[in-house]
């Protein structure tokens, strides 16, 4: 019975090659950041990881590895009997901890045993990291862009949630990075993803694309949130022609006051980024839009920040990244038969670019 096969790349062909990539770090470490479809099945749960790298430091090398060797027998043997309890003689799957060590080494050695075809991942989760930086940060974009504009409110991520639906790609970089990407951008009770996990789901997302067709994203800063744009995205963003959608501020405040409706009950946290604004509003305007928000009535708030916060962002930021534009979109009101006669226009021009 021969062991498990040493695999040296972590690039989507590759992984392709197995049936599933099991990540057997912590449960911890997999919240962090995990290689694209991968399934954690830990060798160590988070407690014993903890409890083992103690007994380590302040017993002996011998006690950890001995304790830690029972949890991870205790865990493999769980992990057979029940996520993969259903696996046929032929799967094959892929596995990395930290490093391509120990855990990997052990798992892959039990599933070897099996008579499964196993693949262990040389160096482990840090050759992955090494493939999301050569492809999002060291090499060009591999992609040609196609860049949704228009000021804030003019309902960019409402069409581009409807191209898919029209044959159109598209990369939602807001949707990866769990943000609006506006100042009142954060999602109720949903933190961002970390740098590196949002990195993963962009890396994910690419590997899915067909690059011989253009793809929509939607126009943003450099960061969504506090989520950095890998420069490999951010150039193709550069360099991409815009489609503009265009709607008058108060058609763009009766949208804005919508979503801004999900975090309207905490007033307080809503004044504090108010408060925060480079346009450094008074306290007379604070003073109103507290009242105007306690009461529920968040049109006028909408509205004043249109007018005073992201229409000279965006005017700014238009002129520092002129684009050429192939095409420019006027919505009535930023509802859904609008809308959708908007992505069915962005559709069009695409599919011509």
């Amino acid at each position: 019975m021969s062991g498990p096969e040493t695999v040296v790349a972590a690039d989507a062909a590759t992984r392709a090659r197995f049936d599933m990539v099991i990540d057997v770090r912590s449960p911890g470490e997999f919240a962090e950041d995990h290689v694209p479809g991968a399934v954690n099945l830990p060798v160590l749960e988070n407690a014993e990881r903890a409890e083992v790298g103690t007994l380590y430091v302040q017993k002996s090398r011998f006690l950890a590895r001995k304790v830690g060797g029972a949890y991870v027998a205790r865990n493999i043997a769980g992990h057979l009997l029940g996520a993969l309890a259903d696996q046929p003689g032929g799967f094959r799957p892929l596995v990395y901890c930290w490093r391509g060590g120990m855990r990997s080494g052990a798992m892959a050695h039990i599933l070897s045993q099996v008579g499964w075809r196993v693949g262990v991942l040389a160096g482990g989760y840090r050759t992955y990291r090494r493939e999301v930086t050569t492809r999002l940060y060291d090499s060009p974009p591999g992609f040609r862009a196609v860049v949704l504009d228009g000021p804030t409110g003019s309902g960019k991520t409402e069409v581009l949630k409807r191209l898919p639906g029209l044959g159109v790609q598209v990369l939602d970089l807001e949707g990866l990075a769990e943000h609006r990407g506006s100042l009142l951008g954060a999602l109720p009770g949903q933190p961002q993803p970390a740098q590196k996990m949002f990195e993963s789901r962009l890396l994910g997302a690419l590997e899915a694309l067909d690059p011989a067709r253009p793809v929509v994203i939607e126009a943003e800063s450099s960061k969504v949130g506090e989520r950095m744009v890998p420069p490999a995205v951010w150039s193709a963003m550069s360099q991409a022609p815009s489609i503009r959608l265009e709607a008058a501020p108060e058609a763009r405040a009766a949208y804005l006051a919508g979503v801004y409706a999900e975090t309207a009950g905490d007033v307080e946290s809503l004044m504090t980024l108010l408060s925060r604004l480079p346009s450094k509003p008074g306290a007379k305007r604070l003073s109103e839009w507290r009242a105007l928000l306690e009461a529920g009535d968040l049109e006028p708030v909408a509205l004043g920040l249109v007018e005073t916060h992201y229409d000279p962002a965006y005017r700014r930021s238009s002129r520092q990244h002129e684009r050429p534009e192939l095409g420019r979109i006027d919505l009535t009101t930023v509802t859904g038969p609008d809308l959708d006669r908007a992505a069915e226009a962005v559709a069009g021009w695409v599919r011509k670019s």
